[in-house]
């Protein structure tokens, strides 16, 4: 997500801007912004990246230096804007009425924030100290205000409103990354915090743990797995999500699942689904009862032998 032109002295250079990447206004005064950055991505497949990292094992790869080509044309605090790509499920929240039926939009826009991490091997530039990223979209309901507060550790915060003042998003994420020989974890440490004022309400969580597997050898591939705590400081309801590590045979690759608590932590929902996808609401009985007759059949698969017939 890329910030439109401006009515600022920045405009005048945008509009000698010849290399596709400036947003367009159309007849009826929209602006319309650019799905994709103007360069193709190029492979990465005939670098090897082992000379470099053979000496790292186990380091924090903010203290390595490494080659500009594993980097995609972004900022991170141009990263943080992608949050907001769903922001429709943070209006949905606001219009309704019913506590727990905005604990599952939340829920949802939790979850539909790392999405857009799927296929994304490239790693942002590192923001300088004091570098902003300034984004306002009118078709979407907000504005939005990054900022690199700090350099050793690395530390971005953002500060979203609703154009309609209807919300309040923040928070701060300092992206602990290490390399572990095949892969690299990046934990992004910090709390992220939704204010809906017209229910007196905040929201906060942190987000799961991010693995880039294969960075030496084979087709390079992301997974998300964690937990997830989803609080609501005025109604003390509670949503408690499990990103799934994908295993031995990738059965649970993308999975997420959860429950939403009241106060008294009794079981009000089930939430399911994939953070690449779509996430599903059901009765917590009934998916109980899925998940065991799922594991019972599996054990069935494991213990029934394979039958040989004689000719």
């Amino acid at each position: 997500m890329l910030s439109s032109p401006s009515s600022s002295p920045a405009s005048s250079m945008l509009q000698e801007d010849r290399h596709g990447d400036r947003d367009e206004t159309q007849p009826n005064g929209i602006t319309t912004h650019r799905m994709s950055l103007p360069a193709p991505m190029f492979s990465r497949n005939d670098f090897s990246i082992w000379s470099i990292l053979r000496n790292c094992i186990g380091m924090e790869l903010s203290k390595i230096t490494m080659p500009v080509i594993f980097n995609e044309p972004l900022s991170f605090l141009q990263r943080l804007a992608e949050y907001m790509e769903h922001t429709y499920l943070i209006h949905q929240a606001n219009a309704s009425s019913d506590p727990i039926e905005r604990m599952k939009c939340v829920a949802a826009f939790a979850v539909s924030a790392v999405a857009s991490q799927w296929e994304r091997t490239g790693k942002p530039f590192n923001p300088l100290l004091g570098e902003t990223y300034e984004l306002v979209r009118e078709d979407l309901g907000f504005r939005l205000l990054s900022e690199q507060v700090s350099h050793h550790p690395p530390v971005s915060a953002f500060h979203v409103e609703g154009l309609r003042q209807d919300f309040v998003f923040h928070g701060s994420i300092y992206p602990k990354l290490k390399f572990w020989g095949k892969s690299v974890e990046a934990e992004p440490k910090g709390t992220i915090t939704l204010e809906l004022p017209k229910h007196n309400e905040a929201y906060t969580w942190t987000n799961p743990t991010c693995c880039v597997h294969n960075i030496i050898v084979g087709q390079l591939w992301i997974e998300q797995y964690g937990n997830v705590e989803l609080i609501n400081h005025r109604t003390g309801e509670k949503c408690c999500l499990n990103f799934k590590p994908c295993g031995l045979f990738g059965k649970e690759l993308h999975k997420v699942e959860g429950y939403i608590f009241d106060k008294s932590k009794k079981k009000l929902c089930a939430l399911y689904g994939k953070w690449t996808e779509c996430l599903y609401v059901v009765d917590p009985a009934a998916f109980e009862a899925h998940k065991k007759s799922d594991k019972k059949s599996g054990e069935e698969r494991k213990t029934t032998s394979p039958v040989s017939r004689c000719s």
